[in-house]
């Protein structure tokens, strides 16, 4: 019997580096925008200041889930954030796992949760 028979609440792959509000923010802005972002749309998009995005942007760099490359455009520093592949699988396996929990948790209340397929936000 694996764990997850033993134990089907327990959600093994909602993943503590991802599931922090803003880590979760960042990601889904950067999932949003493959190519990447500026570091400076980033902070907007997701309500943080140069020092809290900074600190958790070195999380998930250090995790494998983003790369963060420093460069110039003209004679301005310019830093551009964007999720790795292996980060974008992470990130997807993660929202699956969330979405089952969403499930599991609406249908203890006795209603359907939507699909995030059925939603578009993910493909199935």
């Amino acid at each position: 019997m694996s764990k997850t028979d033993s134990a089907p609440f327990s959600y093994e792959g909602l993943d503590r580096v991802i599931h922090e509000k803003a880590r979760l923010g960042l990601l889904t802005s950067l999932m949003a925008h493959p190519k990447g972002l500026a570091f400076a749309d980033l902070k907007q998009l997701c309500g943080l200041t140069d020092g809290n995005l900074s600190r958790h942007l070195a999380v998930l760099q250090e995790a494998g889930l983003v790369e963060v490359t420093k460069g110039y455009e003209g004679n301005r520093p310019h830093t551009t954030c964007r999720l790795t592949k292996a980060g974008r699988r992470r990130f997807l396996d993660y929202l699956a796992v969330l979405e089952r929990l969403v499930r599991d948790a609406a249908k203890a209340a006795g209603r359907e949760a939507p699909s995030l397929g059925r939603l578009g936000i993910i493909s199935t």
